[in-house]
Order: C-alpha cells, then sequence, then structure tokens
C-alpha cells in the first residue's frame, strides 16, 4: 500500500506547484476576485428560484424606474416596477447556463477533432479542415438569425448552433498546436516504447496543448455569453427567461425615463467575460511556465507512420534460424518537383541473434532511414518502394499496419540520438518509466518497482530522487542511461541504438558502451548500432554494415573490416582514423552508387 501512494504521489508537487503558479499571477487573482462574484451571483440566483421564485417577478406599478437605494431597492427598479437587483442575479443562471451549452458544444466538436486532424495529418486532417472551413465562411449572425426564426427561440437551439459554430475556431488552434508537437523526438520516443495512439494524444499531445485551449475556452466563453446577451437583446431570446440581454434591451428601451437601467446588465457581462479572461491568461503563462516553456525539443523532421505504397515481392527464402532481423533490397524515396529522390536504394542488412551489428557511414548515407523503416517511424510521404523486413521469421512490411506496429513495439526498442530532447519535458522520470509498462497491463505498483529496480541496474545511484525529477533536473549522461533503462524495460529482443553516445564526454561514452554491453549480456538482446565512431563499432560490435548514398556497400565481420576492407569508401573511413599505426589495406573493386549496383559497372 505504502508504494501505490508513493506512486500516485508522483505528480502532486506539480498539481500543486502549478495551482500555486496560477494563483501567484496577478492576472489570475484579479480574475479569480471577479469569478467569485460572479458565482455568489449564480449561487444566489439558484436560491431564490428555490425559496422565492416570484421575487424577480413583482411589480409595483406605483414604483417604476426608481433610482438606485430607493424604498429599499440597492439598483432601483425598472419599467414595470420590479426590482433590478433581484432580476439581475436570477438572469445569471440563465446567462451562465447558455454560455455553458456552447462552450460545451464547441469543446465536444473541436477538442477531438482537432486532435486527430493534427495528429494524423494526411487524408482526415484535409476533410476535417474542410468542413471547418466550410463553417467558418458561413456569416455567423445571419446563420443564428435564420435558426432562431425558424426553430423557435429556446436557449438550447440558439447555444447549440453557436457552439457548432464556434468550434472550427478550437479545432483550428489545437490543430495547428498539434501539428507543431507531433514530430518532436520525445513523441517518436513514446511510440517506439509501445503506448498507443490514444494514449500518446490524451498524455502527452494535450498536456502540451492545453495552455492556448484554456485562453480559446476562455474567450470562447465571452463570445458565447455576449452572442446569447445580442440575441436576448433584440428580442429573438426566451421572453419567459430573464437574462442580461432582455435586461438591457429594456433599459434602452427605458432610457428617457431611467438613464440608469442599461448599465447594471451591461456591466454584470463586462465583470463575467473579465473573469474568464484574466484567470485564462494567466493559467496559460503558468502552464506553459510549468511545462518548460510550453513543448519539447524542436520539431523533428519525421512522422510516426510511413504511408507504405505496394512492395514488390521477393522470390528469396525466408532468413536462416540464427538471423533474428534481415533487411533485402531496401528502397526509400521521397517525392520531389521532378519525381521520387531515392534516399536508400536496395539496401540489405542481417542481424545475427544475440550479437551487435554496426552500421556506419557519412551523414546522409541513409543509415537513420533504413533504421525507422525497421522501426516504422518512416515519414508518411516516405515513399517504400521495394524491400523486405524480415522480423524474426516474420515479414513485416506486408502485415496490416496495425498487426505490424504491435509486432514492431513488442520486440524492438529505440535508444535516440539527442537523450534529452526524447524524454518530455512536462513529466518526470518515473512517470515517463512506468508509462510504457501501464500501457502493457502491469500495475502502478508493480511498474513502480520495475521502474527503479531498472534506474538503479544502469547504474544511477540516487533512482528514488531521479524518478522525481523532470528532465531537465538531470545530467545529459544520466538522461542517456534513463533512455536505456526505458528501452529494456519492456524486454526488447532488438535494440537500435541511433548514436547513443553523441555530445557525451569521453568518460561517459565509455560508461554508456560498458552498459550496453551488460544488458545485452543480461537480456540476451540484438543490437543494431549506428554510429560515425570507428571506435565505438570496433568495441562493441560483431559485424559491420558500411553504407553509402543509400546503400550498403560491404558486409563483413568487425575483424575483417578493419583488416581486409573490400571497398574504396571502408579504406576512406579507416584513412580517416588518426592512426599512425595504421597500414593501408588492398583494395577491391565493388559497386560505389545506387546506379551502379543497377547496370553492374564497378568502379576502381
Amino acid at each position: 500500500m505504502s508504494i501505490e501512494i508513493s506512486a500516485q504521489a508522483l505528480d502532486a508537487p506539480e498539481r500543486t506547484s502549478t495551482l500555486r503558479m496560477i494563483l501567484r499571477n496577478p492576472l489570475s487573482r484579479v480574475g479569480v476576485v471577479l469569478l467569485v462574484l460572479v458565482l455568489c451571483a449564480l449561487v444566489a440566483a439558484i436560491a431564490i428560484d428555490w425559496a422565492a421564485p416570484e421575487a424577480a417577478w413583482r411589480a409595483d406599478l406605483y414604483r417604476r424606474n426608481e433610482p438606485p437605494g430607493a424604498d429599499g431597492h440597492l439598483l432601483g427598479t425598472d419599467s414595470g416596477g420590479r426590482d433590478v437587483l433581484a432580476r439581475l442575479v436570477v438572469a445569471t443562471k440563465a446567462t451562465m447556463f447558455s454560455g455553458v451549452i456552447a462552450l460545451t458544444v464547441a469543446i465536444l466538436l473541436g477538442v477531438p477533432g482537432g486532435l486527430v486532424a493534427g495528429y494524423y495529418s494526411g487524408r482526415v486532417d484535409l476533410v476535417l479542415d474542410w468542413l471547418a472551413s466550410m463553417v467558418m465562411s458561413l456569416p455567423a449572425i445571419v446563420v443564428m438569425l435564420a435558426i432562431v426564426s425558424s426553430l423557435g427561440t429556446s436557449m438550447w437551439i440558439s447555444m447549440t448552433a453557436l457552439g457548432c459554430m464556434m468550434a472550427p475556431a478550437v479545432f483550428r488552434l489545437l490543430r495547428a498546436q498539434v501539428h507543431a508537437v507531433r514530430n518532436d523526438l520525445y513523441i517518436d520516443a513514446a511510440k517506439v516504447a509501445g503506448l498507443s495512439d490514444v494514449r500518446i494524444v490524451a498524455r502527452h499531445v494535450f498536456r502540451v496543448v492545453r495552455g492556448p485551449l484554456v485562453l480559446m475556452i476562455s474567450v470562447l466563453a465571452g463570445v458565447a455569453i455576449t452572442i446569447q446577451t445580442g440575441l436576448d437583446f433584440l428580442g429573438l431570446g426566451d421572453a419567459t427567461t430573464i437574462t442580461w440581454g432582455g435586461m438591457l434591451g429594456e433599459g434602452f428601451a427605458a432610457m428617457s425615463a431611467n438613464d440608469v437601467l442599461f448599465i447594471w446588465p451591461g456591466l454584470a457581462m463586462a465583470i463575467t467575460v473579465a473573469a474568464f479572461f484574466l484567470i485564462a491568461s494567466g493559467a496559460r503563462d503558468a502552464l506553459q511556465r510549468a511545462d518548460g516553456g510550453g513543448g519539447g525539443g524542436g520539431a523533428a523532421a519525421r512522422a510516426t507512420t510511413a504511408h507504405l505504397k505496394s512492395v514488390p515481392a521477393s522470390a528469396e527464402a525466408p532468413p536462416i534460424d540464427g538471423e533474428i532481423l534481415v533487411v533485402r533490397n531496401l528502397t526509400i524515396g521521397y517525392p520531389t518537383g521532378d519525381g521520387v529522390a531515392e534516399v536508400v536504394c536496395g539496401a540489405g542488412l542481417k542481424l545475427r541473434r544475440g550479437h551487435t551489428l554496426g552500421v556506419v557511414g557519412e551523414s546522409g548515407s541513409g543509415k537513420t532511414q533504413t533504421a525507422f523503416a525497421v522501426l516504422d517511424l518512416l515519414p508518411r510521404q516516405a515513399n517504400l518502394m521495394a524491400g523486405e523486413v524480415w522480423l524474426d521469421g516474420t515479414e513485416i512490411l506486408r502485415l496490416p499496419p496495425r498487426d505490424r506496429a504491435t509486432l514492431v513495439r513488442d520486440a524492438i526498442a529505440y535508444i535516440p540520438q539527442e537523450p534529452m530532447s526524447n524524454l518530455d519535458p512536462t513529466f518526470t522520470i518515473g512517470y515517463q518509466l512506468m508509462e510504457p509498462l501501464r500501457a502493457r497491463g502491469v500495475v502502478r505498483s508493480e511498474a513502480r518497482r520495475r521502474a527503479v529496480a531498472l534506474l538503479a541496474r544502469v547504474g544511477i545511484h540516487d533512482p528514488e530522487r531521479v524518478m522525481r525529477s523532470y528532465p531537465h533536473q538531470i545530467s545529459g549522461g544520466m538522461a542517456q542511461r534513463v533512455l536505456i533503462a526505458g528501452a529494456v524495460s519492456t524486454e526488447p529482443r532488438i535494440l537500435v541504438a541511433d548514436e547513443p553516445t553523441t555530445a557525451l564526454d569521453v568518460t561517459v561514452q565509455s560508461e554508456i558502451l560498458d552498459l550496453l554491453r551488460s544488458v545485452q549480456e543480461e537480456f540476451g538482446m540484438s543490437i543494431i548500432l549506428v554510429s560515425h565512431d570507428l571506435g565505438v563499432i570496433a568495441d562493441l560490435c560483431d559485424d559491420v554494415a558500411v553504407m553509402r548514398n543509400g546503400q550498403v556497400v560491404e558486409s563483413a565481420s568487425v575483424e575483417d573490416f578493419f583488416t581486409r576492407p573490400r571497398h574504396e569508401y571502408s579504406r576512406m573511413l579507416l584513412d580517416a582514423v588518426p592512426d599512425e599505426h595504421h597500414v593501408r589495406p588492398e583494395y577491391v573493386e565493388t559497386p560505389s552508387s545506387c546506379d551502379d549496383a543497377r547496370t553492374g559497372e564497378m568502379h576502381r
């Protein structure tokens, strides 16, 4: 029970500090004071409706249009001799209720639509954006007048229609915000960890876009109250319901006899709208500060799911038992103005069970694109033109997308570059380590126990403190250890490490490599190591694949690669290593480009 309580308390400091930040904001404080006045009026209106429902309707024709303070009427009387204060208080309930109806409809339509369109993009985005554009092109006031005149003056009908008219504004805001964060590296990391799209959107994406949404809701609340007041002011509301708009219309009609009557409903509306706006502005600022500036790292250039085209089947036999991952004839292209530019052409890799394969090559050679094809993380605009990816005897490229994603997430884990950019800045380390386990059905207490044990296993000396920390509170080397702990938490069969020692000092690099070696032995994993560092390749790998211009130009054991390289490009890489004792090995001619591989030309 104590473990369960402490696990649930992980996020408690965050909630408390965020609320405190909101209340410390000067704008929020003023807004809270104004909102308390409105809520007091709302409570009083409910009490009056329950205790004395006739109070707001009681008329005295002998005391019409009396000034404020006359005969016990604090705000005077209206043209019917009714108490203005009682009517103003009672009108609060109907006016606020109308705003709630419109906001509820706008949020129910706009929030899911914006999240789905922004996260998935593609055809769903086009269809929903077209619908939103069509609704926004309609003149809202004219549409509202037409609906009221044809369907009646019911508040339910008019406010529901208003909510539908406001929904595109919510949709457009969230769509743009989600577009800005959906490609962040920590979103990709969450997907590789096996989290469902619903969980990623609800826990990671929505958390980042909530600040602008809060401000938008406040603006729309003011818009809803203003429009509802305007309809009643024009006489298009329900005459049997007391509202601020109806009182405003009565005040203007009786202005010659009572020149202050219209001031009170106008002042009530202004106070309510100001309260919403001030609280939301302060909350937005507080949430953005709590989120570390409103988001994670910069947007990456990739999405989470490839837009796969039909891939020609191969006549080659399935891989042998000792090969856990085999990539054959992989060709990836991206559309350009002149057609399709191939960034990977005919690449092939073989990863032996329990071994480490190093993938080397200069920047732009196709290493990461090949790894993304294996991880099912290619961008939507990528064209997978040919190839096969065999994962433990199953060809995954021809599986349905959902089955492919399930198989890949269960079998392969990913350690990306830039560890700080792959941790969500809005969640604690403990939450992010527990989340993949919770998504697989592990209870919270057991997930927390495993997360603490994994942090200790990867060499973090105070795992309890790190569990409570946020990414900005730990070092780069510790963040890399956290990512390794997260990667092995689901006990994968394959670990893809993309430059795992980038930007780390030499001592930390050595510790990380020792850690990778030890966890591989402990969990029996196979590793694909993408790196520019030939020293890392020599230290950790069993086999090497050299990539250039989107091709694998040489595959060899690590010993053969360093002593008897067969390709000129391999010699170039080795010659670039500062080693005075290195002897140039003899060159063996092989194809050196995508076009040469197709035509069979050889280059010396």
